[in-house]
């Protein structure tokens, strides 16, 4: 196909077009992170600001020291292709040693164990519903959504293709999950250098 009759993925004549994974690999970098949701291109939020960056820096470090010998860790941004039309870059993801055969040089290559999304008032929404659906659409057993208005963690668990929120997680009380055995933090051990922030 000539450079001519090339497709825009975002160009409004075509939305009714699905967006595939080859599309959205070929775009040209303009700065903007998206994702691709059931074949729609979607822009994400603005930027994480310090205090997402910090909180997920702290949550990768707590993970890897207790983790990484049974799981592979992953953070933003890297794409997990849970098909050609769903594709969506979780701020954290964790993949068993046992199917690193998920991994490819495109990203992940199908339903990781857990995925993490720190949320904002922006994503909040996305977060919460969008990309709930999303995910135990394609399978992923755990669900994790760190809601930074008020700092706690939602805990969700795959049960019949649909979530059930299991947990809800604040403060000092222990994190842990059944199929993650080796997670053991609190909120407020993320939290220990936004406290020396001022707001």
């Amino acid at each position: 196909m000539s450079d001519s009759k090339k497709k825009d993925p975002q160009d409004p004549q075509i939305k009714e077009s699905p967006v595939t994974y080859e599309i959205y690999a070929e775009m040209p970098d303009d700065g903007n992170r998206y994702e691709i949701a059931d074949g729609q291109l979607e822009l994400m939020s603005p930027g994480p600001n310090p205090y997402h960056q910090i909180l997920l820096s702290e949550l990768n470090r707590k993970i890897i020291d207790d983790c990484s010998n049974d799981y592979m860790i992953f953070f933003a941004p890297l794409d997990v292709i849970l098909s050609d039309i769903e594709v969506r870059q979780p701020d954290l993801i964790m993949v068993h040693r046992s199917r690193l055969h998920i991994i490819s040089n495109r990203g992940i290559e199908g339903a990781p164990d857990l995925v993490v999304e720190i949320s904002s008032e922006f994503s909040l929404r996305r977060d919460k519903v969008q990309k709930t659906k999303a995910y135990a659409k394609y399978g992923i057993p755990e669900y994790w959504v760190i809601d930074m208005t008020n700092y706690t963690l939602e805990q969700y668990i795959l049960h019949d293709r649909a979530y059930e929120l299991v947990e809800l997680y604040s403060g000092d009380e222990r994190i842990t999950s059944e199929k993650l055995q080796c997670v053991s933090f609190t909120m407020n051990d993320l939290m220990k250098d936004l406290s020396k922030l001022s707001n």
